[in-house]
């Protein structure tokens, strides 16, 4: 123990001489700092002189070469522990095959969590609901239902009813510990929720997770929803990749498929890196950053034939970018915005053949309209493939929009009527340089 001591002591000497040296040397460029460098560097960049450097360790997961052999969720949380235990963070690699995903992958401050490409696939587990046979109530950490065969210790779980499913209503745990028809979760109820309202415990809980947490990345990894059996929950509470309530993340070359809910969620957060993921057969959105989620970059992805919207921009979430994504074939939008989402770019996108519109911009009051979102050099083309849409359909009094540089057509594909439309309460949109063609109703077209 002495020399493991004395070891680890020389090597912070040596890191911290070495960057002493550096320092003082005055040669080389300051080097970029990633989501994953712990809380050591400070926002400048600089070394701190109060707290050690300690590298971060890896420990790898899955098959017999492995530090901790198994392709199960807990296989992988035993890791995430381990880190977490040790204090200064690190990476959990994952080698190649099939995760069995029962509960979601929580991970914690300057974590990693990399796979080996798309052979590293997460896949939850098939699904399993139950009716409450009694109700369950706010703060109650136990649920009583009919049948519990299917749910075993340790599993994600969301609790609703038919009332109480959407938003914030939903709560997600894990269970603890069962007996009987008694099953008992590790957080509070958040809602009275009813027996004879459908009342229901379902095993449908996110792949990976990251709560109340800070730089963060997962990359390189194949996330698979397993929708066919498991129960829809809202993405504001869940997600194939849900982060909440997380300052600094990176979420890269992930691919999302058939998630019964959002492909990747982020709520609450900021500084969150969404780049180069390819997202598609979720039955919601596909990308969804909201609840208050300043400072987001979507970058480089492919979010397409999802059941609902491509891009969810959904509350608050403001002076972000979106450059350089695919958007095409959702069911619904291409992309929508709305309750103050405001200051927010979006260039160098494809938005094509959605169901309705291209860009929506929702109903709103005109002091929470999506106020100054700009559009530039995108392509909006062929939306409206299974109802009559629009390029861009302004729906509120919002102020400062802007389309700019971008081509606007339909080439006969889709239903895309017109290039905007405006309704009887929305402000003119700045238009300048657009090549527009191909539509029945032309540029503009106002609703009384």
């Amino acid at each position: 123990m002495k020399t493991i001591t004395s070891l680890l002591f020389l090597l912070i000497i040596i890191t911290s001489c070495v960057q002493e040296n550096k320092s003082a040397s005055g040669t080389g460029s300051p080097q970029k700092v990633g989501p994953q460098v712990s809380a050591i560097i400070s926002d400048t960049g600089s070394v701190s002189v109060v707290n050690p450097i300690v590298p971060g360790r890896t420990i790898t997961v899955g098959g017999n070469n492995a530090d901790i052999k198994g392709f199960t969720s807990e296989a992988i949380q035993t890791a995430v522990e381990a880190l977490k235990n040790a204090g200064v963070g690190g990476t959990i690699m994952l080698l190649p095959g099939n995760f069995d995903i029962a509960s979601p992958v929580r991970l914690y401050d300057n974590m990693i969590l990399k796979g080996s490409g798309e052979k590293t696939v997460l896949k939850k587990c098939k699904g399993f609901s139950s009716p409450f046979t009694l109700d369950a109530d706010y703060g109650e950490l136990k649920i009583t239902v009919k049948d519990a065969s299917g749910f075993r210790v340790g599993m994600g779980v969301a609790i609703y009813d038919d009332t109480q499913r959407s938003g914030w209503d939903l709560t997600t745990a894990n269970i603890t510990a069962i007996k009987g028809n008694d099953i008992y979760i590790d957080d509070y109820l958040l809602r009275d929720y009813h027996a004879d309202k459908k009342g229901t415990l379902s095993n449908s809980c996110s792949v990976i997770s990251a709560v109340e947490a800070e730089n963060i990345t997962i990359s390189n990894l194949t996330v698979d929803g397993s929708r066919e059996s498991n129960d829809m929950i809202d993405g504001c509470r869940a997600g194939g990749i849900y982060l909440h309530k997380v300052n600094k993340a990176l979420v890269e070359n992930v691919i999302v498929k058939n998630y019964n809910s959002d492909g990747i969620s982020w709520q609450l957060t900021e500084y969150v890196t969404v780049k180069n993921c390819e997202v598609f057969g979720c039955s919601n959105s596909g990308l969804h950053p909201g609840t208050g989620s300043p400072y987001t970059m979507i970058e480089g992805n492919n979010s397409h034939d999802n059941g609902g919207y491509g891009l969810f921009v959904c509350w608050r979430v403001r002076n972000g970018i979106v450059r350089n994504n695919i958007f095409k074939n959702n069911g619904k939008n291409g992309i929508c915005t709305g309750h103050k989402d405001t200051d927010m770019l979006y260039i160098g996108n494809t938005i094509a053949e959605n169901g309705a519109d291209g860009i929506h911009l929702r109903g709103e009051l005109p002091m929470n309209a999506p106020h100054r979102s700009i559009f530039k050099n995108n392509l909006i083309e062929n939306n409206g493939m299974k109802e009559k849409g629009y390029g861009l359909s302004v729906n509120c009094n919002a102020e400062g929009v802007v389309l700019e540089d971008n081509i606007i057509r339909n080439t006969g594909t889709g239903k895309q009527a017109g290039a905007v439309l405006l309704m009887k309460e929305s402000l003119t949109v700045v238009m300048k340089n657009n090549n527009i063609s191909g539509m029945s109703e032309g540029e503009v077209v106002k609703q009384n």
